[in-house]
This record gives structure tokens, sequence and C-alpha cells, in this order.
């Protein structure tokens, strides 16, 4: 649930240094600090498919990075496979039934609380993984990825249980959706951001971790409803900010 940074932000200040230059041999780009990666010369052809594959895999990634599963040791081909990998009780959760990890869970907790179950499912594949034991740098743990104190306000007295964070998460989704009219993107990016955030812009803010938490939250929620789409969500405009606050009021 706290806001946390994202790999497309990171790849944003970069992205104009990484363009092939037409005709020439590969070239390097800055990839990180002190890091720097080959970029395909002019006229080779990177497919949209093998982008998508490759941004899913720095996806899963750093859910394996926040959750702690990667060790220093490991190249990215061994880190890769670990986050892929679902967490013991998630598998035994998938086994039991169900499209997704702890699907009779979420499916009962969105009934009590009147939430759509394909949101729900949504926003903990996007917060979690489907990893009980995920825990950000900022705090947040668990499936629904609860700060300690909203966790409390909600009851919840064990974030990295199943079936409270699920309970916890539905409830304060549930809670967002009522303050912002039933809106979907709004209730989204209140959990993501805070409704404070939410309520002084007026909708969204323009944040772009939140505009891309809200977009896949939705993509995937689609996904479980079973819906396709040919085109890609579009991208919601993003006003640069600095010293971005996330309330969490």
């Amino acid at each position: 649930m706290a806001a946390r940074p994202t790999a497309a932000r990171r790849w944003t200040s970069t992205r104009s240094r990484c363009a092939p230059t037409s005709g020439g041999p590969p070239h390097e780009a800055l990839r990180g600090p002190h890091q720097r990666a080959t970029v395909p010369a002019g006229g080779d052809v990177v497919s949209v498919e093998s982008i998508g594959t490759r941004v899913a895999e720095i996806d899963a990634l750093l859910h394996a990075v926040n959750r702690g599963a990667a060790q220093p040791t490991q190249n990215f081909a061994q880190v890769l496979q670990t986050a892929q990998t679902p967490s013991a009780t998630a598998q035994a959760a998938t086994a039991a039934g169900g499209d997704v990890p702890f699907g009779a869970e979420i499916d009962a907790a969105a009934t009590r609380y009147g939430v759509d179950p394909a949101l729900l499912k949504g926003l903990i594949r996007q917060e979690s993984g489907f990893d009980p034991t995920a825990r950000s740098s900022a705090g947040a743990t668990g499936l629904t990825q609860l700060m300690p104190a909203t966790a409390a306000g909600l009851g919840v007295t064990d974030a990295t249980d199943p079936a409270q964070a699920i309970d916890g998460g539905a409830r304060y989704l549930r809670q967002q959706l009522d303050r912002f009219g039933g809106d979907p993107a709004k209730a989204l990016a209140a959990y993501n951001a805070g409704p404070g955030a939410v309520q002084r812009f007026g909708g969204v803010p323009p944040y772009a971790e939140t505009q891309n938490y809200v977009q896949k939250v939705l993509a995937f929620a689609a996904q479980y409803r079973g819906a396709t789409t040919a085109q890609p969500l579009p991208t919601p405009p993003v006003t640069p900010s600095t010293g971005l606050n996330y309330s969490t009021v």
C-alpha cells in the first residue's frame, strides 16, 4: 500500500540516452550508477513482446528483492528464477482451488465488503505478487501491503497472515470506494498514495508511480474478469513533481 519507487521512474531519466544510433555499432548507455548496458545497433528489431516480457521479469525481480528472497551472490537469471517461484504458502493456496492464490479468501472478503473480487485480486497482485511475506522498505507488509498504523486501525494484528491481510485490504479498499463515490481509479490511488493526496488533486495524483499503479491494477482486474484488449491501456499524463508527500490521511 505504501508508495514505492518503480523501475519505470528510474528508467525515465536515462531513456533519452538509450536510443540506438542509426547505422552505427552497438553503443553503451547508462543504466544506473556506474553501470552500463549495450544497446542494439540501428536497424536491429526488438519485438514489443520481448520488451513486455523483460518488464514482467523486472517486476518479478523487484518483488523478490522487496521480500528479501534475492541473495547478493545470485546472478540475474538465478534471482529471476527465485522471483518467479511462488512461496510455499501461495502454492498450497492455489492447489486448494481458484484462479489465483488465496482465491477463496479473496472472494469471501470481496463479498463481505461489497468489493469487486477481480479488483481485489488485481490489487493484491500489484501490491505483493500474492506473497504473504512481502515487506516493503517503507514497512508495508503482507498480501495487501498494509502499513502498521493502517493495519492496527483495521484490526489486523498480523499482516503476514493471509486471511487477516486480505480482510484488512478489502475493508480499506471499501473505505476508499465509499470516500470517493465508488470510483475505482480514485480508490486505488488513495490506497497507494493516501486519500489526502487524491483529495488535494481532485483525482488520481500526478505521481508517476501512482498513475502506473492504478493503470496496472485496473488492467489486472480486467484480466481476472476475462476481458481482453487488443490495445494497451492509455498512459495517463504525468506532471513532474518533486518532494512528493504520500499522505496516509
